[in-house]
């Protein structure tokens, strides 16, 4: 049975896109997780699955060959319909999958174990999930340690998220290094084609940074004490 897509679909994709983590290569990390996921469960497959807009790709996965599979016939894809985990004992017995091609092929999925993951805003972009092809059940205590890997994953899914947000702010800062060529009347800056532009157009064209104008407190004293009618009249 397919899964129908999540009310909040548009920012779950837009959240998953974020991560920039679609396609990339495989990492040890996550690897290891997976590996940790599949000793807990005690079976012999487990994924770190990304749910995307028409699949779900495989950050990592054990015991499996396939890179990704259409998000149709996906498990996944009905585990990020809620946010507590998707426990499938017996596939067989299943009427959302058991005439899943997941199933009734390759691998012969039986057991199915799904955690979201959920990103800090709520949306679940994915699962950490444990596969048998023979049907079983998990303890409350293997439950608790696959929602804490799932936890982690998410971690340093946020981590990679933060750290590419602060290489691009620092590529951001490079651009102001050095010597600005600056009017010491009229206070434009000379950017590298010659052209003299306004400071505010100028750390607008090479940062990310927006403007609100203000006065501040030295500059509303003088104009307080030009407009004061002492002032004037002494004048």
């Amino acid at each position: 049975m397919k899964a129908p897509k999540p009310s909040n679909e548009g920012q779950r994709l837009a959240a998953l896109r974020d991560y920039h983590i679609l396609d990339t290569a495989s990492e040890q990390v996550y690897d290891d997780i997976a590996r940790l996921a599949a000793y807990i469960c005690r079976v012999p497959m487990a994924m770190i699955s990304l749910v995307d807009d028409s699949r779900q790709w495989f950050k990592s996965r054990l015991g499996l060959l396939a890179e990704e599979t259409p998000r149709e016939i996906s498990f996944c894809a009905h585990t990020i319909l809620a946010p507590k985990p998707l426990i499938v004992a017996d596939a067989l017995e299943d009427p959302r999958f058991a005439d899943s091609p997941l199933v009734t092929d390759e691998p012969h999925i039986r057991f199915y174990a799904g955690f979201p993951l959920v990103s800090p805003d709520g949306a679940a972009i994915g699962t950490l999930c444990a596969v048998d092809r023979k049907p079983r059940r998990i303890c409350d205590a293997q439950q608790q340690a696959m929602e804490a890997l799932a936890r982690q994953v998410m971690a340093l899914l946020e981590l990679r998220r933060i750290s590419a947000r602060l290489a691009h702010a620092l590529e951001q800062v490079k651009t102001l290094r050095g010597l600005l060529p600056m009017c010491a009347w009229c206070k434009r800056i000379r950017d590298d084609q010659g052209y003299w532009t306004k400071v505010e157009a100028y750390l607008q064209a090479n940062t990310d940074a927006d403007f609100t104008h203000g006065i501040c407190p030295e500059c509303m004293a003088k104009e307080r004490l030009k407009s004061s009618p002492s002032v004037s009249a002494a004048a």
